[in-house]
């Protein structure tokens, strides 16, 4: 009997541009004879990116991210023979346990979404690490200031321009709000939606809420940024007026305590929280959870959403518990095929340079290399004509 196709089929044969770049690599072999440690999302585009690094000879040593590993894509690389170690779990103690074992086999290279590995290696230093990729801000927030430390080559992703408009600007915010219709199928129409962040996830979000005939309420610490919103044409409250008249709040700034507990006599009844961002820390959750005014909590299982009831009877309602929502919650699908095929390109092109040593420690934590940015446009767009 034909063996049915899967998603993860699916997936990789619509990413055409690593399919091109693994067939490039299975004869230049960049990675031959070396070893690379991820710690990115696993889930089917991921297997796409890393059947690419396998395809140059890469040893591969995975974990995945908090609350998005997929059993699935799990159980797929190691029927590959690949090292997994990662779980679906939302506990901070077992990812980080996962973390650590991949950095304890000595990978000489690493692949890094959101700074968790490089930070293990800074406190437990070997000698064989040539250095490797950040792919998120917030990844380089964090290990800025580890840098001395560092010193090797880091090359961040997310600082691309590539990056920067196919994956944050259009794919966020296309994912975000399709997040927002598969958690709560509920429509936007005339909604009030608050973005908290206007960087190009931020962007690419309100624009998508807009499309969708929402009113889109921008709040920006930053009064230049708050300024482009404005003149792009959103309304631009202060922030606790932009949190009173929310129906939905979308944080994407990649910072911490965006919506805290001190919020909640701000919050309108059935508002609907949500976050973007890396890290769960965007929505503090966990402070809701445990605050003396929530009296009740709804949990819709298979839904993935919370409902907090407070004393003075208003509710409202977290989605995926304030994790990244557009890979949290059922059916968890993350950003589009093309905008992933693109950053994961950058990826592998990167960690090619990387493992040909023709970067230095003066690359530590960087943007990508201009002309790689400019061999992965061009394969794209010939692939495209």
């Amino acid at each position: 009997m034909e063996k049915p196709a899967t998603r993860i089929d699916w997936i990789g044969n619509s990413c055409r541009l690593l399919k091109a770049t693994a067939a490039e690599f299975e004869t230049t072999r960049p990675f031959a004879d070396l070893s690379i440690g991820t710690g990115i999302h696993l889930e089917p585009k991921t297997v796409a990116l890393l059947m690419t690094l396998r395809a140059g000879g890469a040893r591969l040593i995975c974990t995945g991210n908090l609350n998005s590993t997929q059993p699935a894509t799990v159980e797929f690389l190691r029927a590959q023979g690949i090292t997994v170690f990662a779980t679906q779990t939302t506990d901070p103690v077992a990812h980080h346990q996962s973390l650590e074992a991949v950095v304890a086999e000595k990978p000489d290279l690493l692949l890094d979404n959101g700074g968790d590995l490089f930070a293990i290696a800074t406190e437990r230093p070997y000698a064989n690490l040539l250095g490797g990729t950040e792919e998120t801000t917030s990844g380089r927030t964090r290990l800025l200031p580890m840098r001395d430390k560092l010193a090797m080559p880091i090359l961040v992703i997310n600082d691309s321009p590539i990056k920067q408009f196919a994956e944050n600007r259009h794919a966020v915010g296309q994912s975000l709000f399709e997040s927002y219709m598969r958690f709560t199928n509920r429509s936007t129409n005339g909604k009030r939606v608050t973005v908290f962040g206007y960087g190009a996830c931020g962007k690419g979000t309100a624009a998508a809420f807009r499309n969708a005939f929402s009113t889109v309420s921008v709040v920006d610490i930053d009064p230049v940024t708050s300024l482009e919103a404005h003149l792009d044409g959103f309304i631009t409250p202060l922030r606790e007026q932009a949190i009173r008249s929310a129906d939905v709040i979308a944080t994407v700034t990649g910072f911490p305590g965006i919506v805290t507990a001190a919020d909640l006599p701000l919050i309108k009844d059935g508002a609907i929280l949500m976050n973007g961002g890396h890290f769960p820390h965007e929505i503090d959750v966990a402070a809701f959870r445990s605050h003396p005014d929530v009296v009740d909590i709804d949990r819709y299982e298979a839904d993935f959403i919370e409902t907090f009831h407070l004393k003075d009877g208003r509710s409202f309602h977290v989605l995926g518990g304030g994790h990244m929502a557009n890979l949290a919650g059922p059916r968890p699908l993350g950003n589009s095929v093309e905008s992933m095929d693109l950053g994961f390109t950058l990826q592998a092109r990167c960690l090619e340079r990387v493992a040909k040593r023709g970067v230095g420690a003066e690359s530590c934590i960087v943007p990508v290399p201009a002309d790689i940015d400019a061999m992965v446009a061009s394969a794209y767009l010939d692939l495209a004509r």
